[in-house]
């Protein structure tokens, strides 16, 4: 029979993973307190927070948010980063970062994106989405690149009378006559 602390954890943790527009399931193994604690900072520089949650409680919790993780997703040493879907893609991003990568300790076991359920391969792609700053600028670029080009073009004929008439002076050996 589940203990009263488990049954509020497990409500706590069912409100914030049903709120979550997203979610990054990560493997922690042998990672050192500080390590642990510079990943926590980060993500909470991005707005999100790293839960060590154990296996049961967080599948339970997924289960009543109306998710349904696969039960290998959730073996071992498990955190779980929830939140919006820009920052669950910034914590992709960062435990995807080359340092983190390089130590071997944290993989991503699943991800959560708009109610889909995703891979461990599909949590590693998440990580190659853009930002949204990234796309605004994009789209800005789609935008204003075509009018940038029309100017060019429309400026080009004016630009090549101008040098023509300046090669001819130039070739002339004199000045043009100024109009009063």
């Amino acid at each position: 029979m589940p203990s009263i602390v488990n049954k509020m954890a497990l409500a706590q943790l069912s409100q914030a993973f049903g709120d979550a527009e997203a979610a990054v399931v990560v493997s922690l193994n042998g990672l050192t307190v500080a390590e642990t604690e510079k990943l926590r900072r980060s993500l909470a520089q991005h707005g999100l927070r790293l839960r060590m949650v154990p296996s049961k409680l967080a599948l339970k919790a997924f289960e009543s948010a109306g998710h349904k993780f696969p039960r290998e997703s959730f073996k071992g040493n498990t955190g779980v980063a929830a939140g919006s879907a820009e920052a669950a893609i910034m914590a992709a991003k960062l435990f995807t970062e080359p340092e983190v990568k390089k130590a071997g300790k944290v993989s991503l076991r699943a991800g959560l994106l708009e109610g889909q359920i995703l891979g461990p391969a599909d949590a590693v792609a998440m990580a190659g989405v853009p930002d949204k700053n990234t796309l605004r600028s994009k789209i800005l670029r789609c935008l204003t690149g075509p009018a940038q080009q029309l100017v060019s073009l429309l400026s080009a004929p004016g630009g090549s009378v101008v040098r023509v008439v300046q090669a001819k002076v130039d070739a002339a050996g004199g000045a043009p006559a100024e109009s009063n």
